[in-house]
């Protein structure tokens, strides 16, 4: 009275994988609801307004590069020109431990004189370069 293929009861020596899949899957949902959070920061130094009452006096420690709609370039109100400004820029930072900068720049000069004068200023050892946007009237 036997069956002919021998179904043996007894302990099944296979692993059951169906929990360790069920943990995959919520560690998985867990970090793709996680990653979106941690977004990348990009650093962007924006000089503070001054308060309403302050008169807003040069700080000698701060660099102002400015760049005028027919490129003309003065430093901290200094004229110079394109071609010696990364000497200049060079003599200033030499000596300074603070290597911060500003850019403010008119809004109708072509983007490309703008990268000039940033690579220029990044030749010269400035470190952090901060812009600042004139509104366009």
């Amino acid at each position: 009275m036997g069956m002919g293929g021998g179904s043996k009861k007894g302990p099944k020596s296979d692993i059951n994988i169906t929990p360790y899949i069920d943990i995959l899957l919520v560690l998985l949902i867990i970090f793709m609801v996680i990653t979106p959070v941690r977004q990348m920061d990009l650093d962007v130094k924006v000089p503070q307004a001054a308060p309403e009452g302050q008169q807003s006096q040069a700080d000698p420690s701060v660099i102002v590069v400015s760049v005028g709609e027919a490129a003309q370039i003065a430093i901290n109100q200094d004229p110079t020109d394109i071609g010696s400004l990364g000497a200049k820029l060079l003599d200033i930072y030499s000596a300074r431990a603070n290597k911060n900068m500003f850019i403010s720049a008119s809004p109708k000069l072509p983007y490309g004189d703008v990268v000039k004068v940033i690579d220029i200023a990044k030749g010269a050892g400035v470190g952090d370069i901060g812009l600042i946007t004139e509104e366009i009237r």
